[in-house]
């Protein structure tokens, strides 16, 4: 029998039980910073070193980070369904909890790339990118992560994953961060699709989809049940 095939789409919420803030925070920063500081072409090419120490640290505190039920549930989903889980985290904890099949929209935080050639992508052997860290071209490694103004490469990648979906779960994100967001509409009309979040954002469209008003991993057992009984 053909195994049903479930995407999630994860957010900073899920992380954000394991420790690592979120992107950003009430006060709009992330870890003190404005984000056109840090996470922009521009950040970059006023201080590069800013940047490079800012996800040097970032990558420290993933690492000290260990996956949560959340990220351990959707795991556990691979025994019965076909999983893809496409997530705007840049941490690796979804690769460390046990799921086998990630797209990564907004990039990964272990890895480093050429600022000349975007194709030159590496994993990274150390915690740290130092300015004169050069690609194999010569030119300075940056953070392999998407910035604002920047293109999600995986995009396409994940609305053909998408439209695949007998089953599409929302985690740890509230549907307000683009083009993520967008996901939901390539779902096929016999698709279930289901919400988990804290706060239910009011101004989104959510015909048609389950909620649950939970946080990510108390929410994925709620979830679990639920499709136990479908």
């Amino acid at each position: 029998m053909k195994r049903k095939k479930i995407t999630v789409l994860t957010g900073a919420g899920i992380s954000a039980e394991s420790g690592i803030a979120t992107f950003r925070g009430s006060d709009g920063l992330w870890e003190g910073h404005d984000i056109m500081e840090v996470a922009s072409p521009q950040g970059w090419s006023r201080n590069r070193e800013l940047v490079l120490h800012f996800y040097n640290e970032r990558r420290k505190a993933a690492k000290k980070a260990e996956p949560n039920k959340g990220h351990l549930l959707l795991a556990e989903l691979e025994k019965d369904y076909d999983v893809t889980v496409i997530t705007q985290n840049v941490d690796n904890l979804h690769e460390r909890a046990g799921s086998s099949k990630i797209i990564h929209l907004h990039g990964q935080l272990f890895q480093s790339r050429s600022t000349l050639d975007e194709s030159l992508v590496y994993e990274m052997e150390h915690d740290e990118i130092k300015l004169g860290d050069k690609c194999e071209k010569g030119s300075q490694l940056r953070p392999n992560i998407v910035w604002f103004g920047e293109d999600v490469p995986l995009m396409e990648a994940a609305v053909e994953i998408t439209e695949q979906s007998d089953i599409f779960i929302v985690v740890g994100t509230s549907l307000q961060v683009y083009p993520a967001a967008n996901l939901i509409h390539y779902t096929p009309a016999h698709c279930k699709s289901y919400l988990i979040d804290p706060k239910i954002p009011a101004n989104a469209d959510l015909r048609n989809i389950h909620l649950i008003e939970k946080g990510g991993s108390e929410g994925l057992e709620i979830l679990k049940g639920l499709l136990t009984k479908n």
